[in-house]
């Protein structure tokens, strides 16, 4: 089934292009126009992929993380704050600031997974639960703080937010960033170079290492695995740990690759979307990527095609509503989770908790 899955991704993505090419063709040449889609489509699809990965490895231990959108906007913020306290305060260079913000936003979602971990396996909180606690945790810490700091009555910085260090430089790949036309699409930035690298990356953990094996062992018989001497609950501690280091750095894109700024709920449901790709991806790491990109080229069609507004046809007027073509990416999902594309199947202890026969 998983040839459909690609297939629909192809078409889908081929006529969001297709779309755009042919509005803004009198305009622009159609070759540029794709090569400006392809090369947004893999910066927009950064989060969702990070997102998904860290799914991925969270639930092929058995662990589900229904918390990826609060861990990435308590990274989101965590890692400005960061950064412009390094840069204003401690008078730091920007790209040096902007690193330390990635790191502390790595970190926050590894603190913040650590805690799902806690509540999943040693405690065995119900996992949907356990997620949903630190989304509402996300939302209020991010939301206090940065009331406290900035906006509110009496807050630490007199309500004005210090100067930002910027974002991110690009990064362009030697040879092919200097290709006419289609250069742009291999002059990215770093996470979203990181991202494309880590889903090889969490392939070949996964799937060509003895750690990999463990941890797909304990998501799908965790008993059987513990009677062969692995260790359940440190196996699902790491994974669940490292996909919220991943969460993390996906957070770190919102604030330090998109916008040099942080606003409350900014991650706007990816991190959901991103557990849409997982499961469409059929939770393997190019499966999810995939998936991913059919998100973001969904926003990078509404990003292209504000580009063109006067040219689109009155027969197409509907497109020129932003709040429908705005729509196209949570369609998208409803479509990809109602299965009529290919049933996809979870790993079988996935949110399911285990206790050693002798704790029972």
């Amino acid at each position: 089934m998983a040839y459909r899955r690609y297939a629909f991704i192809a078409v889908v993505v081929g006529v969001l292009v297709l779309v755009v090419a042919l509005v803004g063709a009198s305009q622009v040449p159609p070759l540029t126009i794709v090569a400006s889609m392809a090369a947004t489509t893999l910066a927009v699809a950064t989060p969702l992929t990070l997102g998904a990965l860290s799914g991925v490895f969270c639930e092929r231990s058995g662990v589900v993380n229904l918390g990826i959108e609060g861990m990435m906007l308590a990274a989101a913020f965590s890692g400005w704050f960061g950064s412009i306290y390094a840069s204003s305060i401690l008078g730091f260079p920007p790209l040096p600031s902007l690193l330390l913000g990635v790191v502390i936003a790595v970190a926050t979602g590894a603190a913040l997974g650590l805690l799902l971990a806690a509540l999943a396996v040693t405690f065995s909180v119900d996992q949907i639960l356990a997620g949903t606690v630190i989304n509402l945790l996300a939302v209020g810490l991010t939301g206090f703080f940065n009331r406290q700091l900035f906006f509110g009555p009496g807050s630490a910085f007199g309500g004005q937010v210090p100067h930002a260090p910027g974002v991110l430089p690009r990064l362009g790949v030697p040879l092919l960033a200097d290709i006419p036309v289609v250069g742009p699409v291999f002059e990215q930035q770093p996470i979203a170079v990181a991202a494309v690298a880590l889903v090889a990356l969490t392939h070949l953990v996964l799937f060509r290492t003895r750690w990999g094996l463990r941890a797909r062992a304990v998501g799908e018989h965790p008993r059987a695995a513990a009677t062969v001497g692995i260790d359940v609950a440190r196996v699902r501690y790491v994974n669940v740990v490292i996909g919220g280091a991943i969460a993390g750095l996906g957070g770190a894109y919102f604030t330090l690759e998109s916008v040099p700024s942080f606003e409350p709920m900014m991650t706007n449901g990816r991190g959901f979307i991103s557990l849409a790709a997982m499961i469409f991806g059929d939770w393997t790491p190019f499966g999810s990527w995939a998936a991913a990109l059919v998100f973001g080229a969904a926003q990078a069609f509404q990003i292209n095609l504000q580009l063109f507004r006067d040219q689109i046809p009155p027969s197409w007027s509907f497109l020129q509503q932003s709040s429908v073509v705005g729509l196209v990416p949570y369609l998208l999902t409803l479509l990809l989770l109602t299965g009529v594309i290919g049933k996809t199947t979870s790993p079988a202890a996935d949110g399911l908790p285990y206790e050693r026969e002798g704790r029972r």
